[in-house]
Formats: C-alpha cells, structure tokens, sequence
C-alpha cells in the first residue's frame, strides 16, 4: 500500500463535485436532474468578455507573463477593487492566479508554520481546511449562527483566540449561507487581530452579488491594510468559471513571496485570460447589474417556496447564490436527506455537512438556475419530504 505525505492524507473531495460526479451518473440512466449543487452561474461568459478574449489569442497572447500576472492587469484590478473599497491599492499588491484558489493556498503556505492556529468559519468552503492542514497549521473552527443570520458570534470567537492564532478567514458574503458580516462585527474582529498580530484572509469572491446592502471589506478599517488578504476573482460575477482567473491584494512583501509560489507551482496564468478579465473590468458594468437582479428573482422565488414546505424553514440570504434551509425538524442526518432528494425527487443539491460539522441540519441549494427550474425543483422537494 502507497505511503503519502501527512499533509495530504486528510485531504477529501470537495462535496459539489462528488454530488455532481452522481447526479450526472443518474443522468445517464435517464433520470431528468435540476442541478443546484454546483455553484457556478448557469448564464455564459458576457460576449464583450469572451470576444476579448478570442482576440487575444488571434493577437498572439499566448505565451508566458509574469508569475504575478501581466502589471496592465494588476493595474486594472488594484484601480478598480480600491476603488469600490475606497482603499488606493498599488499594482504590486495584486498577484494574479489561475482562479481564486491561489490566493487562498498560497498566502496560508507563506504564513503558517506547524503549530499556527488558524480561525475559519464553519460551515464554510471546504477549502480552507484543506489548505490550513496542508500548510501544517491547526484548524479551528467558528460555528456561524443562524440567529445572526450566519454571521459569526463574537464571544465565540473570542473563545476561539489564542496565542497561537495566526491567521483568521472571513468569507463575506459567505458559500454556503448567503450571510453578509456587519461592519460592527468585522470592526470587533479588526480589534482583535490588529491587539494579537493576527492576519486576516478576507474571501470576498462574492461581493458584487448582494441583495440589499454592499457587504463591508475589514481591509477599510485602520490598521487592517497591513494585515489584511483580500482574495476575489471573475469566476462569479463574470460568470468567468472555466477561464480559471483570480487574484489577492496584499502587502507587497506577501505578494512577493505569493508570486514566489506561483512561479514554482504553476508559473503563470494563461495571457489571454488576462486580457479577458481587463475587458471584464473595464467594460460596461450593466451587465452584472442585469445578472443581480436576475439572481434576487430567484432568491425570493425559492426562498418562498422553500419555506412554503412544511419542516424547512430558510433565511433570506442577503448575498451569494445559495440559500442554506434549516431541515433540522426532520431528525434525519443532512447527507441522507439530501440523497434521498437526489435519488427520489431528481434534485442535486449539497447536505450542510459538506461545509463543515456545524453545517448539520442544513442543506444547500444554488439558485444559478432559472426560475422554472427552481418551481419545479420546490415541488419535487417538497413532495419528497412527504416520503421522507
């Protein structure tokens, strides 16, 4: 038997693509499936986005550029991120990676060693467990509150601090509960990191798609620019998933050592994909103003039937594109109910517990479908749960 590393023996599948590996299993036996597992838009990359970047490969840019990205793009995303946070960002703060992903893995590989705690919300993307234990870092989990509308409870957080804290992740608006954290609560934790030299890795992939009010960056908060991470990307917003484009801001000297990572794991991100995502940030902005709106239709449409289903009950999430409903009142383990969804009602959707232990009792739905789908999908739910 093959003996690995310990860094990658906890490593497990990241549960949207395991649902999704079945569904699509279900698919080929000739069961009609509504996919609300992955999170991804369900509309294709805007046309301006695309012609650009078709363009771009006629026009020869197909060859290396700089680990951190190409500086016209750098330049173009610390203007326009600064600028929607009202922080002036430099171009060497902004390292650009094949997706977001990088710019969660590789600052917590630069900055934890063995021993480091590190505070990550639970539930939460399964990534950032992933990458604190690969890193050799100890994860410790903050349950979010429903009763604060998934956002985390300071005094748990308080209990959660350490000498040993390194590192704090805050996801706002937050996969997979919609929750948006309040500018008091991200003022609370400022003042923890800033008293007990804590960084702070805000993942704010989400924060062009919100309901009602724009989610707050920690990064605007004073002190917190030295010690802050920013990761975000164009997958969601630019519906840019398979382009495989995102970045970090950081301090420059982090940057640096990120660039670092970069040039000895992937060397750089595709050229043209780089041009794309220029176009994507300064072309017309009418289009992800088209695409929210779009998105609160559907909010509303599931979260009303949702809670039309006798033993759900689901909050209004105020950003993202999931609602996270409560099925607790069923006694039944998330993992089984969402199978047996899957398996008897032809609907993919994710059990809580695939975000995390606190993520029990819950489930997770994408509304990056159409309306249509989503009424019938309510209805086949809900007549599942009647067998259930």
């Amino acid at each position: 038997m093959e003996k690995f590393s310990k860094r990658v023996q906890s490593l497990m599948p990241e549960g949207a693509y395991f649902v999704l590996e079945k569904a699509k299993r279900l698919e080929t036996e000739g069961k009609k499936i509504i996919h609300l597992e992955i999170g991804q838009p369900d509309f294709p990359t805007f046309e301006n986005i695309s012609t650009a970047g078709i363009q771009a490969i006629q026009n020869g840019h197909t060859r290396y550029t700089p680990s951190a990205g190409s500086i016209d793009l750098r330049q173009a995303i610390a203007e326009d991120a600064g600028g929607r946070r009202n922080v002036n960002f430099t171009y060497n703060q902004v390292v650009v990676g094949p997706g977001a992903k990088p710019a969660l893995f590789f600052p917590t590989l630069a900055l934890i060693e063995p021993g480091d705690e590190v505070i990550y919300p639970d539930p939460g993307f399964p990534t950032y467990k992933a990458m604190i234990e690969v890193a050799g870092g100890t994860p410790v989990p903050v349950p979010l509150s429903e009763q604060l509308d998934f956002s985390i409870d300071i005094n748990l957080l308080e209990e959660k601090i350490s000498n040993n804290t390194r590192l704090i992740i805050l996801n706002s608006p937050s996969n997979p509960t919609g929750g948006i954290i309040s500018q008091k609560t991200l003022e609370y934790i400022a003042e923890k990191a800033i008293k007990h030299d804590i960084w702070v890795l805000s993942d704010e992939i989400y924060s062009r798609l919100v309901y009602e009010d724009a989610a707050p960056s920690i990064i605007t908060l004073p002190g917190m620019e030295a010690r802050t991470i920013i990761c975000d990307g164009f997958s969601k917003t630019y519906s840019m998933t398979g382009w495989r484009l995102g970045y970090g801001i950081m301090p420059t000297a982090l940057a640096e050592r990120v660039s670092l990572l970069l040039t000895h794991s992937v060397g750089s991100t595709a050229d043209f994909t780089q041009v794309a995502g220029i176009e994507a940030i300064q072309g017309d902005q009418i289009q992800v103003e088209k695409v929210v709106e779009m998105y609160r239709e559907r909010r509303d449409v599931l979260v009303q039937g949702l809670n039309g289903i006798p033993g759900i009950s689901c909050r209004n999430p105020k950003g993202a594109f999931y609602v996270f409903p409560n099925v607790s009142s069923f006694g039944r383990p998330s993992a089984e109910i969402a199978e047996f969804i899957l398996e008897y009602a032809g609907v993919a959707l994710l059990p809580g517990t695939s975000f995390g232990d606190f993520g029990e009792g819950y489930l997770r739905l994408c509304f990056a479908n159409s309306i249509d789908n989503l009424k019938e999908a309510i209805e086949k739910i809900s007549a599942a749960m009647d067998r259930l």
